[in-house]
C-alpha cells in the first residue's frame, strides 16, 4: 500500500471466512509438504503474510464499529465475524499439530522463536471444537455488552453524557456537581444491572461449560491457560494479592487519608476520590489536536525511536480519541498487521486521563511498533500481556519531564497525583482478580451472593470506600462498572502486576536515565519472543513475585511520595 494513507481513508473489504480457510488451508498444506527446512521456513513466512492480511480486515472493521455502534453497515460486519470467527477454530488446531509434530521444528524455533511452539502446545486444548458452540455465544454476548453500555445517556449540567462524560464531572471542585454526576452515574448502572446480571449469568456458565468439557476443574485454571500463564499459576497470584494486602493497602489508606484532609471533606464518599486537591485536578490544556501535537513534540524529545514513531502515528491518523454518543466506552491500542500500524482508541472527556491515553495506549503502540520493525513474524510481535502493561505503564512515567507541555503550570501536581494514583489502584486491580476467582470457583452462585462477595471484598481492599447511601453500590453493585470482568476475563491483575515492574523501571530511570531506557527499549522489542520470566530479566526488572519485591517498592514509591 503507498505510503500516505491514513486510516479514515483505508478501503474495508469482507474477507469472507470461507475464502480464508481456503487461502489458509493451502498455505498449511505448503508448510506440512516442506520437503527442506528453507521450504519450512518460506511456506511459515507465508502463512504468517496471509495472517496479518486477513487479520487486518477484521481489526478494520473492530475499530470502525466500535468508533459507531450505531453504524448499520459495521454492525451487521461484526455480527458476521462474531459468528463467524469461531469456525476457525479447527483450522488453529490443525496448525499447532502441523508446527509441533514437523520434522522441521528445531530449524523453524531456531529462526522464529521457541515461544512459538510453547504456545502451540499450551493453546491445542483451546482449538477443541467442541468449544465452538459456547465460544460462539460467548462473543455475541460480549457484544450484546459493549452495545448496551456504549448506548447508555443522561443528561447533566445540561448535556447529554454517557459513563466517561459523567466522570468528567466527578472530578469536579465543587463536590454538589461531584456527588450528582455520581447519582446519576450509578444511577446509569442500576438501570441496566438486570440486563448486565443476565449477561454475566449466561457467560459464566459458558466459561464452565468450556471448562468441563477440556476436563478441568472451573474456568480459572481454562482462563489461565487462555491467558498463557505458563510460568505461574492461581497459588502465585494469591500470594501476590496477599502482598498487596499487607503493604500497599495500609500504604493506600494513608495517602486517602491525607487526601480527604487536603481536599478538606469530614468523609471521603467515593466521588471524592478522584478529586485530588482543594482548588481542582489539573486538566489538560488545549483541543485533542493540540494535545496530540504535544504528544509529538515530547516523543520526538524523548529518543530517535520514539519521535519515528508518533510521527508515524500523527502521519497516518492512527487515532481516534474524541468521546461521543454510540461511541464503545474504554480505551485501548490494537495494530493493522499488514500495515505494521498500531492504533489508538480512546474516550477523551477533558480530564487529566486524556493525557494519560497519549502516554499508556502510546506505550502500547510504541511497543508494537517496534516489535514489528525487529521481529521476523508476527506471531512473536505482541509479549504476555502482564509485560504489555509494563510497556505502556512505564511509558507514563517516563513521559513525566514533559508534563508542561500539557497542564503548565499545573504540572508537578499532575505528576504527584499521577504518581498517588498509580499505587492508589494496586488494590482494585487485584481485588477485581480475587472477585473473579471466587465467581468461577463457585459458578452456582446466585446474583446476590455475587454482589456480596464484592462487598466483603471493599473492606479488605478499599477499607475506605464509601458510597455516600447510594443502595445500589452499597449493596455491591460497583464490579458492573469493570468492562474487564465481562469482555476480558483475569486480564485485571495484570494491570497491578505491570504497575509493579512499572514502579521499578522508574525508580531505576531516576538513578540511571539512559540505562533505564536501554532496558526498556530491550523489553519492547523483545516482544512475545520469550517467557514472562526471561522477558523481565531483558527489562531488568524485578519479579512481582519475588519475596519482598512488592515491600521494597512499596516503601521507595512511599519515600517519593
Amino acid at each position: 500500500m503507498e505510503q500516505n494513507w491514513t486510516f479514515p481513508e483505508l478501503p474495508y473489504e469482507r474477507y469472507d471466512v470461507d475464502a480464508y480457510l481456503v487461502d489458509a488451508s493451502k498455505a498449511l498444506d505448503a508448510l506440512e509438504q516442506a520437503k527442506t527446512a528453507e521450504e519450512a521456513k518460506t511456506a511459515f513466512l507465508e502463512m504468517d503474510e496471509l495472517d496479518k492480511r486477513f487479520s487486518t480486515v477484521v481489526t478494520i472493521a473492530h475499530i470502525r464499529h466500535d468508533c459507531d455502534t450505531n453504524n448499520p453497515f459495521y454492525d451487521e460486519e461484526m455480527t458476521y465475524w462474531d459468528t463467524n470467527l469461531p469456525r476457525l477454530a479447527s483450522l488453529s488446531h490443525r496448525t499447532k499439530e502441523v508446527l509441533i509434530h514437523h520434522p522441521f521444528r528445531k530449524e523453524l524455533s531456531e529462526a522464529f522463536g521457541e515461544i512459538i511452539f510453547t504456545d502451540a502446545e499450551a493453546s491445542l486444548q483451546l482449538s477443541d471444537e467442541r468449544l465452538i458452540p459456547d465460544n460462539t455465544e460467548d462473543q455475541l454476548l460480549r457484544s450484546r455488552y459493549a452495545k448496551l453500555t456504549a448506548g447508555c445517556q443522561v443528561e447533566y449540567m445540561g448535556k447529554p453524557c454517557n459513563f466517561y462524560g459523567l466522570l468528567k464531572f466527578m472530578q469536579d471542585p465543587d463536590r454538589a456537581v461531584r456527588e450528582g454526576a455520581f447519582r446519576k452515574w450509578a444511577g446509569l448502572y442500576a438501570s441496566i444491572a438486570d440486563e448486565l446480571d443476565e449477561i454475566y449469568d449466561k457467560m459464566i456458565a459458558l466459561r464452565t461449560h468450556k471448562a468441563k468439557i477440556l476436563g478441568m476443574k472451573n474456568y480459572v485454571e481454562l482462563a489461565y491457560l487462555e491467558r498463557a500463564r505458563y510460568e505461574y499459576g492461581a497459588e502465585d497470584v494469591a500470594r501476590f494479592r496477599e502482598g498487596v494486602k499487607q503493604y500497599i493497602v495500609p500504604l493506600c489508606a494513608h495517602l486517602r487519608e491525607e487526601q480527604k484532609k487536603r481536599i478538606g471533606v469530614d468523609k471521603l464518599h467515593y466521588y471524592d476520590e478522584e478529586f485530588f486537591f482543594p482548588e481542582g485536578n489539573p486538566t489538560p490544556n488545549g483541543t485533542e489536536e493540540e494535545m496530540v501535537r504535544a504528544a509529538q513534540e515530547m516523543y520526538r524529545e524523548l529518543s530517535p525511536e520514539t519521535g519515528e514513531y508518533f510521527d508515524f502515528m500523527v502521519a497516518h491518523k492512527q487515532f481516534d480519541l474524541t468521546s461521543r454518543p454510540g461511541k464503545r466506552m474504554g480505551g485501548y491500542q490494537t495494530e493493522l498487521m499488514d500495515l505494521k500500524a498500531p492504533f489508538i482508541f480512546s474516550n477523551f472527556n477533558g480530564t487529566s486521563a486524556d493525557v494519560d491515553v497519549l502516554t499508556h495506549e502510546a506505550g502500547h503502540a510504541f511497543q508494537a511498533y517496534l516489535a514489528a520493525r525487529t521481529l521476523p513474524v508476527s506471531a512473536v510481535w505482541q509479549a504476555p500481556i502482564e509485560v504489555c502493561e509494563i510497556h505502556s505503564m512505564s511509558m507514563e512515567h517516563f513521559a513525566y519531564p514533559w508534563m508542561e507541555k500539557f497542564f503548565g503550570d499545573d504540572a508537578p501536581r499532575y505528576r504527584r497525583a499521577h504518581l498517588t494514583n498509580a499505587m492508589l489502584t494496586i488494590p482494585y486491580l487485584v481485588m477485581v482478580d480475587d472477585f473473579q476467582h471466587r465467581v468461577y470457583e463457585k459458578p452456582e452462585m446466585t446474583r446476590d451472593e455475587r454482589y456480596a462477595v464484592w462487598k466483603a471484598l471493599e473492606s479488605e481492599y478499599l477499607p475506605w470506600r464509601d458510597y455516600d447511601g447510594d443502595a445500589f453500590l452499597e449493596k455491591g453493585g460497583f464490579w458492573m462498572q469493570k468492562q474487564h470482568i465481562f469482555l476480558y476475563p483475569f486480564y485485571y491483575i495484570d494491570y497491578a502486576l505491570a504497575q509493579t515492574c512499572a514502579f521499578d523501571f522508574y525508580l531505576k530511570h531516576l538513578k540511571d536515565a539512559d540505562k533505564a531506557w536501554s532496558d526498556y527499549l530491550a523489553l519492547c522489542k523483545a516482544g512475545g519472543s520469550k517467557g514472562y520470566f526471561e522477558l523481565l530479566k531483558i527489562g531488568g526488572v524485578r519479579s512481582p513475585f519475588d519475596e519482598n519485591t512488592v515491600r521494597d517498592i512499596t516503601a521507595a514509591i512511599a519515600a517519593l511520595l
